[in-house]
Parts: structure tokens; sequence; C-alpha cells
């Protein structure tokens, strides 16, 4: 029988804000909380952005905290100045007498241009003469046509928590991600890893497009281009599968199974999909998944920007029919629109096996019933959608149907890829609308939070898990509240598109489960079955009996309270990341080899050679 991989903790940060305890969920749907439900999260947010709120929350605060939160403008002090993007023009200096210049010695190439002379002058100074044409590179900036992004929170740095030199930034917000998620189980690691055999872990956790940033690819590739040496760690922390690294290396102490499952803007739920199948096997009991994502770099805003894939300044300003643009308002899905909006995001989640989660008493916040992982076939473009996702969503219904009943499945709701895209809004609703229709479901209720977060391709999949979690807290799917109208194009017979927040009695009891859609570049199609968490556990209860859980709630107490103490200390500003650089640090002398087990010192539990097929039948 496969076993249920329960959710039993989540951390990480968006432009919503901390993930953990729902924070950056409450941000999206504050209208509907009221006051006293936010006063929690808005002390969060300001001890993150580092806002004094010594003399307590007021309204000019709490509005400056909202101005630097969700989707706004490009700020040049934690990124770049959109007005001013870097970059060198070449040009070809003509002149037929030719140039002469002086220099330092040590500047000039190791191997100069035939047709320099180069004389020395004094203190390292050389003369140079050119007799011919010069070809030089002027610098210079340019005006971005895109200014809008999902950026965290502003003054927010996951480096300034932990000794980070030289790493790039989605590495910085991986340790931040991953600790928000460990620090939130509410029970300690090496508890929990005196349940399991140190092999019966594994983390899933990478980004779609690599780290991007000066310590990382793009030092690696500018940095002879701009005069500067390439360092020693710019080629291995720019691998896209780091982020899982870290976490093994520098977080939870792992020598599980690890990897990453590049998906494009589905890579998230894809690692979903390498987790569970972990844990439905019994191959492992606790994993990890998740991705991180800093893509917020000229170059790579540029690059969609290119493929008119973004919403450009330009284009915002006609739809609005203004002189200034609305970058709040730059993710319109499913509305008149003109392209997505890029994000940063690390969104990382823990799971166990259901037995496990029982046994320790952890916190039950939903459980992963399926993932379904489908291609496009044959296509025109390699960037547009195709036929893929029909079979996902459609999997993933029939799915619900199963487990929920054809009631059920009417209790369940649609995370949208939701991307703001002009194609998007004709495609996907399309398939939502088709399957909705094949299940006999009348008014689908449809969220996409990209209009609050933006698009962080690889995390993008989790931050839409995060916020439907957040739905079964405090009640709410949250409503795409930047378009005041649907496209005429849109898909809508059986659908229910929100444009306010929509109420789905308390805890969200009215919603049994919820269906995350993503939808990527090249082709890369997933939707996973998420189960509501008092779902989970009417299907522990049928499994374990009520005598286990009975057993298992009384545990669950002392991990509530553990983790209501973590989000107080966090809520404070006083929260530390896990960063174990260096330390327990193994070697051939802490290995024990025996033909049937693996023992390592720095685990209490022996790995044994046991086979769950040993293919007998072939033999």
């Amino acid at each position: 029988m496969a076993k249920l991989p329960v959710i039993v903790s989540f951390g990480g940060m968006n432009a919503a804000g901390r993930s953990s305890s729902h924070h950056a969920y409450k941000r999206m749907v504050h209208e509907a909380l009221g006051e006293t439900a936010m006063i929690n999260t808005w002390t969060d947010l300001a001890n993150r952005m580092n806002i004094d709120i010594s003399q307590g929350l007021n309204v000019d605060t709490i509005e400056k905290l909202k101005q630097g939160t969700l989707i706004r403008r490009i700020n040049e002090g934690s990124h770049y100045n959109p007005d001013k993007v870097f970059y060198q023009r070449r040009t070809a200096l003509k002149n037929g007498n030719g140039f002469q210049f002086t220099a330092k010695k040590s500047e000039l190439p190791e191997n100069p241009p035939e047709n320099w002379n180069i004389k020395d002058i004094d203190n390292g100074q050389v003369s140079v003469e050119v007799s011919s044409d010069l070809d030089i590179l002027v610098p210079g900036s340019y005006k971005s046509t895109v200014s809008s992004a999902g950026l965290l929170p502003s003054g927010f740095n996951p480096g300034s928590l932990y000794h980070s030199k030289h790493h790039p930034r989605g590495l910085q917000m991986t340790v931040y991600g991953a600790s928000d998620a460990v620090n939130s189980l509410g029970i300690s690691w090496e508890t929990a890893l005196q349940h399991v055999r140190p092999d019966q872990i594994s983390v899933y956790a990478g980004s779609a497009i690599s780290q991007m940033d000066d310590s990382g690819l793009a030092g690696l590739y500018q940095n002879p281009m701009k005069g500067n040496r390439i360092s020693t760690k710019m080629m291995a922390l720019t691998l896209p599968e780091m982020p899982a690294d870290f976490i093994n290396s520098y977080i939870i102490n792992s020598v599980g199974t690890t990897g990453s499952n590049i998906g494009a803007c589905a890579t998230s739920l894809y690692n979903l999909r390498q987790g569970i199948n972990d844990i439905q096997s019994g191959r492992s009991r606790i994993v990890i998944v998740g991705a991180s994502e800093a893509p917020i770099v000229p170059e790579i805003i540029e690059g969609f920007a290119v493929m008119g894939a973004l919403a450009n300044d330009e284009q915002l300003r006609k739809l609005d029919n203004a002189m200034v643009v609305d970058n709040r308002r730059a993710c319109r899905p499913f509305s008149t629109n003109a392209g997505f909006t890029m994000a940063e995001s690390c969104q990382f989640m823990i799971l166990m096996d259901d037995e496990l989660a029982l046994e320790l008493g952890a916190n039950i916040h939903g459980a992963v019933a399926d993932v379904f992982v489908n291609a496009d076939a044959n296509k025109k473009s390699i960037s547009a959608p195709g036929v893929g996702n029909y079979i996902t969503v459609a999997k993933s219904a029939a799915l619900a149907r199963h487990l929920l009943g054809e009631q059920g499945v009417q209790r369940s709701f649609v995370q949208a890829h939701g991307t703001g895209t002009p194609q998007n809004r004709v495609t996907e609703s399309h398939i939502l609308n088709e399957v909705a229709q094949a299940f006999g479901i009348t008014n689908w209720p449809v969220a996409a939070i990209k209009s609050y977060v933006g698009h962080s391709l690889g995390p993008a999949g989790l931050d839409q898990v995060v916020a439907s979690l957040g739905v079964w807290n405090d009640g709410y799917i949250p409503g795409i509240k930047t378009i005041d109208q649907i496209a005429d194009d849109v898909h809508t017979s059986h659908l229910d598109i929100m444009m306010e927040h929509k109420a789905v009695g308390l805890k969200g009891e009215d919603m049994l489960a919820s269906i995350i859609n993503s939808k990527g570049f090249g082709g890369n199609n997933a939707s996973a079955l998420i189960l509501s968490p008092q779902q989970t556990q009417n299907m522990l209860q049928a499994k374990h009996g009520h005598k286990k859980m009975t057993n298992y709630h009384k545990l669950n107490e002392a991990v509530v309270e553990a983790v209501a103490a973590y989000d107080q200390v966090a809520i404070s500003g006083s929260e530390s990341v896990i960063y174990q650089f260096g330390q327990s640090v193994m070697d051939d002398k802490d290995v024990t080899l025996s033909d049937k087990s693996v023992q390592l010192s720095q685990f209490k539990n022996t790995i044994e050679f046991e086979f769950d097929n040993d293919y007998s039948e072939y033999l």
C-alpha cells in the first residue's frame, strides 16, 4: 500500500513576505482578515524590512509596509535602476594618423595587438602608440522597457543573516527559506533523525535558470569582459541544483537522496513529484522539496522582454490610457493584459510519510495526493503552450473525484498558473473550463496569485501551494485584485475567476482540495492535487484508527506550541538561520562498512542493505 505524503512544514520568502505561519498568504488577503488578525503579519514584515515600529503600528507605517511588498517598481537599492541599466557599446575610433595614450603597464592585455607600439615611461606607466583604428568598449546605460517585478520585501537582505560572502542571491535565499521550513517544523531536526535511517531522507531543490547575479553565472561570463577576474566559487555555485546541495551540506547534514528536476516554470512541482514518489514507494520517510530563484537582473529581464513575454511599461500605460505606469498592477491574469511579471522567491516544503508524521505528532497542513507531469508533443514554438496541460489538469480532477467522490470534487479550487499573458488567459482558461465541464463542475473557483507576487519561475508552483495552505488556515481564496474585468476571450462558462477574495468557510472547510497548475516554457506541464488538512486527517483516521489519531493529537500539542514560539521569535526580528558550515564534517574515519550495512559516526541509525525488489523472478 502506498504511503500518503503529508505536508508537515513549509517556509520561505516571496514578494508577500515570510511563508511560514501563513504570513505571505495573509498579506495577500489582508482586506478580508481585519486589523487584529494582521498585527503579527505587519510586525513580521516591519522587522524583515527594518522599519521602526517601537512606537507601535499606525496607518502610515502599514501603508509603507504595503508599498514595500508585492509587485512594484524595481528598486535601485536592492537590485538596479531600470532607468540606467549598465552596458557597453562597441565603438571604432578612426584616425588616419593613429592614436597615442598612456596607461599602467599592469592594465594592458597580456597579449597586446600587433599594431600597438609600447614604450616604458616610469613608475609602471607606459606609452602606447596605435598605428591604425582602435576598437573600444564605451560604458554607458540604457532605459529598460520593463520596470516592474515581484521583489522580496524592501529592505530585506537574506545574506545579512549569516556569513554569506560570495554567495549568489538565490543561494542566500535558499539558506533563509530552507531554515524557515526546518525551524517551522516544531520538531528538532535531530529528533526527526532518530526515527529514520540517514538514507531515508530526500532533498529535491533547485532553480529553473541557475544563479544569475554577479556572484554566479553573470560574474562567470561578464567579469573577463569588465576587466575583473573569475572567482574560485562562481562555477560551482552557479549550478542549478545548488539549492539542494546547500541544504544537504549546511542545513540538515544529509547523506540521503538528492537532486533537482528542472522543468522551467514547473520546476518546484517537478521536485515535489520526485519527493512524493520517494515517500509513496517507501524509499524515503522525510523529504524536503523546493526552489529558489533570483532572476531580477538586467540580462534576464532583457532576455524575456525581447521575446515579448514581459509586460513592459509602454504596454501597461496603453492599457490604462495613462502617462505613468502602474507597476503595482503589472500582472493581470485573465484580463486585458500584456505579459507576465518576473519575480524572486524561495519556497521549501517538508513532507513525511503518514506513519512518521503521526509518530512524531507533526503538524498536518495537508497532503499531496499526486503530481502529474506531461509534455506538449510536437509544437511550432518551443515557448508556446500545448496539449500536455489538458492531461495534467484532467488527471488531477480525476484523482480528486476518485478520492473525494462526485460531490467532493465540487469542493475543490484551482490555483492557476495565471501568468498575465494574453496567450495564457486564453489557453489556460480553456483547459480549466473544459476539464470542469467534463467532470460536471459548474462554478470552479480559480485563483491566480501571480497578480500579487509575480512569476518566480522555479518556485512558482510552491508559491501557489503555500497560498492554498493559507486558505485552510484563514478561510479565503485570494481574488485577483489587479483586474477590473475578465477579458472577452477568456473561457468562463464553468469557472469562477474571482476578482474579490472568496470566503470558503471556517478554516476553509468548504474546500477539500486544491489543484495547483504550472505551465512551463518548452512544454513542461505539471498539476498537483493538494488535499486539505481536514480531508487528510479523515483519511488517516480511516487508515490508522481512532486510538492512533487520539495519541497523535496529544503529541501534536507540543509541536503546535514549538511552532508558535518560533513564529514569535521570527516576528520580533530575532530569528537566526541555520548555516552549519564546517560543522560535524565526516571523513573516512567516520565510516564503518560491512557487507550488510554502513554506519556513519554522525548518525544513530545504520544504513542497512535492504532491497524492496530483488528481481527474484528474473533469477
